[in-house]
């Protein structure tokens, strides 16, 4: 493994959890090992170690940047990370807000309402 896959690796576990990534490395295949290599490497080994932005602003700005665009499996994963990341439900509702005037409404509202489902379940996973 190279140093940026390494650290891309070590970004990708800390943010999306261990669980998570030993999941999606089990069930890497020969079809998808290029992309899993892509986008740890340039994903989470370029974008997300940078040092300029804290991990928390980088949520932030990809779970709006996932809800503007539609990509709601995505932002819900991102949504899960937030116990990771360190951006607040209060955060998001900020984020949202501005895809709401950026983006558009239906996708905003989409978004909040599975942002609803996740901290709800997240809330629910922590009193268990």
């Amino acid at each position: 493994m190279t140093e940026l896959a390494e650290k891309g690796m070590s970004i990708r576990r800390r943010v999306l959890g261990e669980a998570h990534v030993g999941r999606a490395e089990a069930n890497k295949s020969a079809f998808d090992a290029p992309f899993q290599a892509l986008i740890t490497d340039a994903a989470w080994g370029h974008i997300w170690a940078r040092k300029t932005l804290p991990l928390r602003e980088r949520s932030m700005m990809t779970i709006a940047l996932l809800a503007g665009l539609g990509n709601y499996e995505e932002l819900a994963l991102h949504l899960r990370a937030t116990r990771n990341t360190g951006a607040s439900e209060d955060d998001v509702m900020e984020a949202l807000l501005h895809v709401a005037i950026y983006a558009g409404v239906p996708r905003a509202n989409h978004a909040i309402k599975i942002a609803k489902e996740i901290f709800a379940a997240m809330a629910q996973e922590q009193e268990a």
